[in-house]
């Protein structure tokens, strides 16, 4: 089960999704307020776990693999700490966890933007946050397509998924988190930083790291094929 992030739909994951089911039966969906999916004026991290087991009921699936990605990841911590038997493995991705007080005022932040002066007020921030300045000079249109995709968006539903992204890493139970656990971040990620993701290693038992050089937030664009390459490894190791 793949799980994008804020501002994105099912669609982020075609590349790895592809390499991955060539082997796994993958299952993935656009988040409520994203994509095809309705949209919304509110909504809470409890929405988005409740909508992720009843896509998975709906399906008849009772265990799964489970990947989230920024929005996506706090979305799997989630789903993991309360479904703990249902989640064979873990896999959170340039996800967000323990913020300091400066990180959670900056976010915030940029949510009472976005609610108040709408999505474009955060696109040339996010565009620096996102993209490494390699990737940005040799891929122009990709990133303004990206840009495009995060404009295009439902003003309401993202503001309300937005604020979910900026609140719903407090109050999690890392002990409550049983699956094995790869937790991968970019060195140069200010928003999903090494710190958050060495927290989660250190948090998560069962759990192993991994820092990509030089990359930034969205590695699901950047780096598809090694994102790709670390689930395959990760997912196809035989249980203990």
């Amino acid at each position: 089960m793949l799980v994008h992030g804020v501002g994105a739909d099912l669609e982020s994951w075609d590349e790895v999704a592809a390499a991955l089911a060539k082997h796994f039966t993958v299952v993935r969906a656009d988040l409520r307020g994203h994509g095809r999916s309705g949209h919304m004026t509110t909504c809470h991290i409890d929405d988005f776990v409740g909508d992720l087991d009843g896509l998975l009921a709906e399906a008849g699936v009772a265990k799964i693999d489970l990947v989230g990605f920024s929005l996506g990841g706090l979305i799997a911590q989630h789903f993991a700490q309360r479904f703990p038997d249902r989640v064979r493995r873990l896999a959170l991705i340039s996800t967000v966890a323990a913020r300091t007080p400066e990180e959670r005022a900056r976010v915030l932040q940029r949510a009472d933007i976005v609610s108040r002066d709408g999505i474009a007020a955060v696109v040339g921030a996010a565009e620096d946050r996102w993209f490494t300045p390699a990737f940005k000079a040799a891929n122009p249109d990709r990133i303004r397509q990206r840009l495009a995709q995060l404009q295009a968006n439902d003003h309401p539903s993202y503001a309300a998924a937005y604020r979910v992204f900026a609140e719903a890493d407090e109050g999690l139970d890392f002990d409550a988190i049983v699956a094995p656990t790869l937790v991968v971040t970019g060195e140069n990620d200010i928003g999903s930083s090494p710190r958050m993701a060495r927290l989660l290693h250190e948090r998560i038992a069962d759990s192993r790291l991994v820092i990509l050089p030089e990359l930034r937030h969205s590695v699901l664009i950047e780096a598809p094929g090694r994102i790709g390459e670390l689930l395959m490894e990760f997912l196809s190791e035989p249980r203990a």
